[in-house]
């Protein structure tokens, strides 16, 4: 006889490990299937190791201009098959820690391959065989994967996915990055600080394309004056792979094509979701270009079915994955007859993004052009990190913080950021957009002097000509 669960988690990255908590938390029998390392794509070759990685680069850019602090540091190198194995170090720290909550929680782990069979069934073929496992209701939850160049795919030797960029065997002398989305830019702020020659390309007019027009521009000075080389309106026409190196064919803003020699190229295209080869046809799930439709809450088309994370429509971050999860189990929980958990739908307005360069990139909400597109009169305000004490202390005075106001009642509608540690100061924002919070509590908070978070009082005090400081 199959084993019959309340919740099958087919899927055990941060979407699908949070969803399995939660609902054994809410008391629900809970199995969650893996084919690979329990925590996903993020916790062992993406978000965490990458930040490990970012970090070795960020302390090598530090004593690289000890100078600046009036300190001495001589003969500095950088080790990078040192690097790579403290990052894996971090990775394997948190896969133990992810196998360590599954037992804590009672979540009965099966690895291998899930495949959904019938309403309600998964076939797992792993460790064990073949094993058939029955569930009241199913999440599916099993990530994206990189997406390759058509006349390029990723060997793992000259040309890259991410993967393959975490764990380089020595540095490439002159790199070449496709796409200007966060991982791009991270993987190009980490090699260009560890000593690589970097080039990005960008086929749409400015970098981080996503972010605010005034945060890519300022982003892309900042990068350039790092010393690399970045092309806009740009796009890689061919790749030629060799055993030294790869000549690409990049067509350049001008419409002019030149072929330019690199040691290796790293492919930051987008995202493929995994969802072929699950069963979902055979159910009849739907799904557009294998991104699974659902509703506010995480469920299919198909009763018993509910969707999550980077096989979801985006943005496709691992903590908007998480708090699917969340949601979706608190669903389930509720359709199986918990009457004391009430869920919430997400807003989706209020999911940050961040982006671990260096200068670090951080927002939420509308880009002052969407809010106008939306029909908003907007009142922005923004306040450079050359005027704030503690910037200019840290020697970290590039960057600023803008916010982006509803003229007529107030609202917060946006709030962007780059420079350092921008990442850790953008949840401030989103709490207050979560509450709902006008410019008028902004005002009336005081925050902490000497602190970079000043910075946020006075971007709301300037949206409103009211800045101290500048």
């Amino acid at each position: 006889m199959a084993d019959q669960y309340d919740l099958i988690v087919l899927g055990s990255g941060p979407g699908g490990y949070v969803a399995a908590i939660r609902a054994s938390q809410l008391g629900l029998k809970t199995a969650i299937v893996e084919r690979e390392l329990l925590g996903g794509i993020c916790l062992n070759w993406g978000c965490i190791p990458t930040k490990a990685l970012l970090r070795s680069a960020e302390i090598f850019h530090y004593m690289s201009h000890a100078k600046d602090y009036g300190l001495v540091a001589e003969k500095i190198s950088a080790d990078i098959d040192a690097v790579v194995k403290r990052s894996r170090r971090v990775a394997k720290q948190l896969n133990q820690g992810v196998t360590h909550l599954m037992k804590k929680n009672k979540i009965t782990v099966y690895m291998g391959e899930g495949k959904l069979t019938a309403p309600g069934k998964l076939e797992v073929k792993g460790e064990m065989g073949t094993e058939t496992l029955s569930a009241k209701q199913i999440i599916v939850a099993t990530g994206a994967r990189a997406r390759d160049l058509p006349f390029a795919p990723a060997d793992g030797k000259r040309v890259w996915t991410y993967r393959s960029a975490m764990t380089p065997t020595e540095l490439p002398g002159k790199l070449l990055v496709i796409g200007s989305g966060a991982i791009g830019i991270e993987f190009a702020s980490f090699y260009n600080d560890m000593g690589s020659e970097v080039t990005v390309v960008e086929m749409l007019d400015r970098i981080v394309p996503v972010e605010d027009a005034d945060v890519s521009a300022f982003l892309e000075k900042a990068l350039k004056k790092q010393g690399m080389t970045i092309l806009t309106k740009a796009g890689v026409e061919s790749l030629a792979v060799s055993d030294k190196g790869v000549t690409a064919k990049i067509k350049t803003a001008d419409g002019k094509v030149a072929e330019s020699e690199f040691s290796h190229v790293i492919v930051a295209v987008g995202i493929a979701p995994n969802t072929e080869n699950i069963g979902l046809e055979t159910l009849g799930v739907k799904a557009e270009r294998g991104i699974i439709a659902i509703d506010s809450m995480g469920r299919t088309n198909v009763p018993g079915v509910w969707a999550i994370g980077d096989v979801t429509p985006g943005p496709w971050l691992a903590h908007k994955a998480s708090h699917e999860g969340v949601i979706a189990a608190e669903a389930i929980a509720q359709a199986l007859g918990n009457k004391d958990v009430h869920p919430h739908a997400m807003d989706r307005n209020n999911i940050p993004g961040c982006t671990y360069c260096h200068p670090q990139v951080a927002s939420v909400g509308m880009t002052e052009a969407k809010a106008k597109e939306a029909g908003y009169t907007v009142k922005a305000g923004t306040f450079p990190f050359i005027s704030n004490g503690k910037a200019i202390a840290l020697g970290e005075a590039e960057g600023f913080i803008k916010t982006v106001f509803d003229a007529k009642t107030g609202e917060l509608l946006g709030a962007h950021m780059v420079g350092a540690e921008v990442t850790e100061l953008i949840q401030g924002y989103v709490v207050g957009k979560t509450l709902e919070t006008t410019e008028a509590e902004l005002m009336a908070t005081v925050f902490p002097h000497p602190t970079l978070s000043e910075m946020m009082h006075e971007s709301v005090l300037a949206a409103y000509g009211r800045a101290l400081h500048i």
